[in-house]
């Protein structure tokens, strides 16, 4: 299925604005578990955000920054759409509703095996009204459905918003990059770099390491864990080994709501907390491009999702 898009330009107007640089911010909108952090990883080239088969992977607005010839395209990956029970819940729905208004564009990720428009659907579409966002639809799995249903969803969703381009994908398929890149840099205006070329995301290494953690958690615990899991860095500082080479020592708490959990996480012997640990330093040393010495520990903390202080960490800034 090729990218359905409604505006066909000149080629001389495509060849004038292959001069002219441009930049934006792009906002990465849908339900929890659509994919979008697998396509902003996808999309950036590099780790930037948890994946993880597991609903609300991604809690906080998190930048990537993909720098082309003639545009510099910064995404805000946010928390996918749900119903929120704790004070975490809501100020992850409001992070990801405020981060429309101010997108340049936006990327609404839907599911290809979708039969119709349903609740969370429905809802992002209404902000995405209320804002009159200019907006790109991306259709993801595709590979999950037959060609009639899709144009289905497709003529379903079209029918709803004049969206700027309608894009159906597999995240998983790095063919698919470029074609979602390309659409978007032609929707972009002319401006600068907002940051060094180098750069590919805004999360500080600290950052990073919390959500390294957090996701090799997901991926290795059992579902009733996860959802109640917040990783906080106590400690990051470089050094050099006997050997001359950089490494980062990183102390890091895993905080949990319930005694029980402490003890699912931990496993028999220590065995699950090193599993974790253990992934997340393999994950991290291709990362940053160093060697990482991490040590972790488990603690209770049962009012942590209804704690101010700790919910506006993810707040959008």
């Amino acid at each position: 299925m090729d990218i359905l898009s409604k505006k066909k330009r000149p080629q001389k107007d495509m060849e004038e604005d292959m001069e002219e640089f441009k930049s934006g911010f792009v906002t990465l909108i849908g339900r929890t578990n659509v994919g979008k952090s697998t396509l902003i990883n996808l999309l950036v080239g590099e780790k930037v955000a948890a994946i993880a088969n597991k609903v609300q992977t991604t809690r906080t607005a998190i930048r990537g920054i993909v720098n082309r010839k003639n545009s510099q395209i910064i995404f805000t990956d946010t928390p996918g759409i749900h119903k929120p029970r704790t004070k975490l819940n809501e100020t992850m729905l409001d992070t990801s509703f405020t981060s429309l208004k101010d997108a340049d564009l936006v990327l609404f990720l839907i599911e290809a095996t979708s039969t119709e428009i349903g609740r969370g659907d429905s809802r992002i579409l209404e902000k995405i009204k209320e804002a009159k966002a200019k907006t790109i639809l991306i259709i993801n799995k595709i590979d999950l459905v037959k060609k009639e249903s899709l144009l289905k969803l497709i003529d379903l969703y079209s029918k709803e918003y004049n969206f700027e381009a309608v894009i159906p994908i597999s995240a998983t398929e790095s063919k698919y990059r470029d074609v979602i890149l390309d659409e978007i840099e032609k929707n972009l205006k002319p401006g600068p770099a907002y940051y060094d070329k180098e750069e590919y995301t805004d999360q500080t290494l600290r950052q990073l390491a919390e959500e390294t953690i957090r996701e090799k958690a997901l991926k290795l615990l059992q579902d009733e864990v996860p959802h109640g899991i917040y990783v906080e860095v106590q400690k990051m500082k470089e050094r050099k080994n006997k050997n001359g080479e950089d490494i980062y020592d990183i102390e890091a708490n895993i905080y949990c709501l319930r005694e029980s959990h402490k003890g699912i996480i931990i496993g028999k012997n220590g065995e699950m907390l090193k599993r974790i640990g253990r992934a997340a330093r393999i994950d991290m040393e291709e990362n940053f491009g160093v060697k990482v010495n991490l040590k972790t520990w488990v603690k209770v903390k049962e009012d942590w999702q209804d704690n101010p202080s700790i919910v506006n960490n993810f707040k959008l800034k």
